[in-house]
């Protein structure tokens, strides 16, 4: 499963490359056409907004498997082994909640916008909420999996990795 993951993660990694590209030349031959040639290309403000939504979002799972987001974690630090497991339990099953909080938000944002359509592209502006919905549902496993780590009676240090600066 850990194999599965890690290549799951390579793979948007290279999504996020893709949509990054992607932004730049919208933008950048956006900019030469009107500044160049007074005309420019009408979709290229509303795509590039998009790709931004999605690259965000993809970002986030990442961070998510590479425990990259905000951790204060110096209390927990001071805290024996099995302290520091329940402490990472609550707050995985807090971070549960609040994915399937936003998930469950985007998945009716989702729903709401499958017949709107956007001005520029015609496209369903659902496609803009189900970044959401993905990040929810991806995160989620990544979390599950780690928790799975810690039932299983994986150290400490191989379930959440924390930065070690010298005082």
């Amino acid at each position: 499963m850990e194999k599965v993951i890690d290549v799951s993660m390579q793979i948007l990694k290279g999504m996020m490359a893709l949509l990054l590209a992607g932004m730049v030349l919208l933008v950048f031959t956006n900019v030469v056409l009107r500044y160049s040639f007074n005309s420019g290309i009408s979709l290229s403000e509303e795509l590039s907004r998009w790709f931004m939504i999605w690259m965000t979002f993809l970002a986030a799972i990442v961070g998510v498997r590479e425990k990259g987001h905000l951790n204060v974690d110096s209390l927990v630090r001071r805290l024996p082994v099995l302290a520091q497991k329940v402490c990472h339990v609550l707050m995985e099953g807090i971070v549960l909640y609040l994915l399937w909080l936003f998930g469950s938000g985007s998945w009716q944002q989702v729903v709401i916008n499958l017949d709107v359509p956007s001005p520029m592209t015609g496209l369903p502006m659902a496609t803009v909420y189900l970044a959401g919905l993905v990040f929810s549902v991806l995160s989620a496993i990544v979390v599950v999996f780690d928790l799975y780590k810690v039932f299983s009676g994986a150290p400490v240090s191989d379930v959440h990795t924390t930065l070690n600066i010298a005082d």
